[in-house]
């Protein structure tokens, strides 16, 4: 495993599970065998309604708990302090955990203006010492920006959309500016069309290996904490498997030539669902 280490010095893999879209019937299964694999970096939501399964898993996996770290996020209908208060609240007692390695929010909702508010919540559960540290997810630079002037605390991460059709390259040399870590989600562009390109293919052949694998050590080697899922346990144990080769600079120019600048999921710049 490589780590990285947060802006205030609390190290976390750089190699984590998502458990996005799977039943909280069937993520504690996947947490286990991720577990099982070798990953210690687990990241769930309040959306993603699998809390309890993750913890489940979390708790029974024999693995100490400070080896193990664990994010969740809070969703879009508890922006606002109060509410941001009670939401990380019933997200721990839904995972039956102690304490939280990172907590983001999951949207800034521009339209709604109260990701500052919320943002102060979380400072609050950061300095209260309930939470490692607190992070954002699909902020774009002008709601960091508000962040970084109205906040006093700067987010660690901020977790957004990113594969080889969407480097974000402004949004990454943003963070790096501000001591803002890049974590990836979609890092292999949600099955898409993105491990069909030949060009993966090719590079995949060139190292013995798969072409998912390439792309997450693409990934690795930009500095990005990246975060796939698979409920496959094959699958699992193969995205894990990406520390024992490098891809050199003729091949990481390759994957960034399929920029293409396409968005998968939603833009954060007006996506403002609130329920």
């Amino acid at each position: 495993m490589e780590f990285v280490t947060l802006n205030n010095g609390v190290r976390m893999p750089q190699l984590g599970f998502g458990v996005w879209q799977v039943p909280d019937a069937e993520a504690g299964v996947a947490v286990a065998a991720a577990i099982e694999a070798g990953y210690r970096s687990i990241d769930t939501a309040k959306l993603y309604r699998n809390e309890e399964g993750v913890g489940r898993a979390v708790r029974a996996s024999g693995v100490p708990r400070e080896e193990l770290f664990i994010t969740t996020k809070l969703w879009n209908d508890d922006h606002g302090y109060d509410s941001a208060l009670r939401a990380f609240d019933a997200s721990m007692d839904r995972l039956g955990l102690d304490y939280l390695d990172l907590y983001l929010i999951h949207w800034p909702l521009p339209a709604h203006g109260k990701y500052v508010e919320t943002w102060r919540a979380l400072e609050k559960i950061y300095a209260d010492g309930a939470v490692r540290a607190i992070g954002v997810s699909n902020f774009p630079v002008e709601q960091l920006e508000h962040v970084l002037k109205e906040g006093e605390v700067v987010p660690a991460i901020n977790q957004i959309e990113l594969h080889p059709m969407l480097p974000q390259a402004g949004l990454r040399a943003f963070h790096a500016e501000h001591g803002i870590l890049t974590e990836a989600w979609s890092p292999l562009g949600q099955g898409r069309g993105l491990l069909q390109e030949p060009v993966l293919a090719e590079l995949a052949a060139k190292h013995a290996r798969t072409p998912a694998q390439v792309v997450l050590r693409w990934h690795l080697q930009l500095g990005n904490v990246v975060i796939p899922k698979s409920v496959t346990p094959s699958r699992i144990t193969e995205n894990f498997d990406v520390f024992g080769f490098e891809l050199d600079a003729g091949d990481m120019a390759a994957i960034d030539a399929l920029d293409t600048g396409t968005r998968l999921g939603p833009d954060p710049a007006t996506f403002n669902r609130a329920g």
